[in-house]
């Protein structure tokens, strides 16, 4: 039996195409049933999400199967093969396992240790199970994959320090305030990042929250949204007074924030301590204010810095991560060699129980005389044996990995055993 995973990511294929072959809704579950149709595919599961869609299957035959599948997904999303087959990947057994457990982890992902896809991956896997479309291998191999993630979250910073410019905001701001909570807010403008940076606010604790924007029905959406109150612009600054954290993006122009008025605000503050960022391009805020005590002003090169600074811890963290993946993958192919080994175990006990029960027939008809208590003595004794002569082979078979189908094909030819039967 072979692991196969054919797919493809945002690093294969334009959003175009990804979008053509995503698999949603009732889309997901046909498409995963009539997979399992196919008759080469023994388990089966379906992972879609916008930057990929991967199949994972067990098959008997690599190249048909992968053939079949291709063959599906140009029938069932009506899309030439043309236009997809030189984005596709395959993964097969070692890599496969591999591919699996990085992309649970988030190292194959857009941003390295976002953890979106590991939700994502063990949807995939609860929604396989309802549908009874995997085995004892991809269930093996889905656990593998979350508990390896789970790990590495564990085991590594990969996951710390933020990678976006409003996350990266947020940071700061926890580094100046430690405790977010009881802190008032004012979002100035209502630029796309300045909103994202708000809501992480508000996410990390913040619950005063103020909207100023030019178009005041604007503000009012915003603030409602932020479970806040809207601000006529013109009255900003006198909210300042009240106001920690300031986030700024209005697409002005020109300065809407000057030094001579945040130093009249912090008098009115007592110098109790203010955080501003200015995500404007070009930038809204006067940049002399950072000269003033107490006051931290941060602009969008100053989040790109420490976003920069943060992207390259994570990936100093993801050669660690790469390692656990590492091991996770040869204990799990580990596993695999004693799914082969199994059967011919089995045979062989079931052998030996047979030679077993044929002596012990032979020795009560020739002593017909002998009691129940003799017979079971005889019959422990019987076991014992062959529980010895067992164990060395099964053990082999066990702790060899490098020779083991050698081991095997051995013990099936020394003892007679019907290799093709006991594999059934």
């Amino acid at each position: 039996m072979k692991i196969l995973i054919l797919g493809l990511n945002h690093k294969t294929a334009n959003v175009e195409i990804r979008e053509r072959l995503a698999f949603s809704g009732q889309k997901l579950k046909d498409g995963l049933l009539c997979l399992r149709e196919i008759l080469e595919i023994k388990e089966i599961a379906l992972l879609s999400t916008c930057n990929r869609v991967e199949i994972f299957t067990c098959v008997n035959s690599a190249d048909t199967a992968v053939e079949n599948i291709k063959k599906f997904l140009s029938g069932f999303h009506n899309i030439s093969r043309d236009d997809f087959e030189k984005s596709l990947y395959l993964y097969t057994d070692s890599d496969a396992v591999k591919h699996i457990l990085r992309v649970a982890s988030s190292l194959d992902s857009m941003v390295v240790g976002e953890p979106q896809i590991l939700g994502q991956i063990k949807d995939t896997f609860d929604f396989a199970l309802s549908e009874k479309t995997t085995g004892i291998i991809l269930n093996k191999l889905f656990k593998k994959a979350i508990s390896t993630a789970k790990k590495v979250r564990t085991e590594t910073r990969i996951a710390e320090n933020a990678v976006s410019i409003s996350f990266a905001a947020v940071e700061l701001a926890k580094k100046i305030f430690t405790d977010l909570s009881g802190k008032s807010f004012m979002l100035l403008g209502a630029g796309e990042m300045a909103e994202l940076a708000g809501r992480h606010l508000v996410s990390n604790g913040v619950t005063d929250v103020k909207v100023a924007n030019r178009t005041y029905e604007r503000g009012c959406e915003l603030a409602k949204e932020f479970n806040g109150k809207p601000i006529k612009f013109d009255d900003f600054i006198q909210e300042m007074i009240h106001t920690d954290i300031v986030i700024c993006s209005t697409g002005s122009s020109t300065y809407v924030l000057l030094k001579e008025q945040v130093q009249k605000i912090m008098k009115e503050r007592k110098q109790k301590p203010v955080f501003i960022i200015d995500i404007s391009v070009p930038r809204n805020i006067d940049p002399e204010i950072n000269k003033i005590d107490n006051v931290y002003l941060y602009d969008v090169d100053d989040l790109q810095d420490v976003v920069d600074t943060n992207m390259f811890e994570r990936k100093k963290e993801a050669c660690k991560a790469e390692q656990i993946v590492a091991e996770e993958v040869d204990k799990f192919m580990k596993w695999m060699l004693t799914l082969d080994s199994v059967p011919t175990i089995v045979a062989l006990r079931q052998k030996a129980e047979e030679i077993k029960n044929e002596e012990l027939e032979k020795f009560k008809i020739k002593f017909p005389e002998t009691d129940e208590t003799k017979i079971k003595a005889v019959e422990y004794l019987a076991t014992a044996i062959i529980n010895k002569l067992i164990h060395p082979p099964t053990a082999a078979i066990k702790e060899n990995d490098e020779n083991k189908e050698e081991l095997i094909a051995v013990i099936k030819k020394l003892y007679g055993l019907n290799g093709d039967e006991n594999e059934e």
